[in-house]
């Protein structure tokens, strides 16, 4: 039973043709992206050693247009497919303002927000109106035509 509990808590380590088959790429691609920094690794004497989060976070994910949506419906932290969706209240006001903006035009520059907690681990993420952020930027480049190429008043 002693043995058990060991192997339990005993982390997984991969060995270079391990973390290449799991990630499935060839040996030369671990290298390579161990000497680019790309990869953590552990050496364990002359032995390289990676653990199973290690590898995983080397994965890239590329969400598109459609992904969107239930990104904003899965926890960043655990993963969990349910949050809550809510307000984020603190003393003082909290809102995203993109840097410049007073420069950018007249209209308010705040952008409203939408909070969600996660029902499995409480992690909250906050989301930006991203069409309030384009018809800043965009206004701000019109501004910046007006005034002559990225000059401030």
């Amino acid at each position: 039973m002693k043995s058990e509990l060991v192997s339990e808590s005993k982390p997984h380590w991969y060995s270079i043709k391990e973390a290449a088959e799991y990630l499935d790429v060839g040996e030369p691609t671990v290298f390579r992206w161990m000497r680019e920094g790309k990869i953590t690794y552990r050496k364990v004497g002359d032995s390289t050693r990676f653990w199973r989060e290690d590898l995983d976070a080397v994965m890239e994910v590329h969400h598109s247009e459609k992904d969107l949506e239930n990104l904003q419906k899965t926890c960043p932290q655990c993963h969990a497919g349910e949050l809550v969706e809510g307000v984020y209240r603190t003393t003082g006001l909290n809102y995203f303002q993109p840097s410049k903006t007073k420069f950018w035009t007249l209209k308010v520059s705040n952008i409203d927000t939408k909070a969600f907690m996660c029902d499995r681990c409480g992690a909250i993420s906050i989301f930006g109106d991203t069409k309030q952020l384009a018809a800043l930027v965009e206004a701000r480049k019109k501004g910046e035509e007006k005034n002559g190429e990225g000059k401030e008043e």
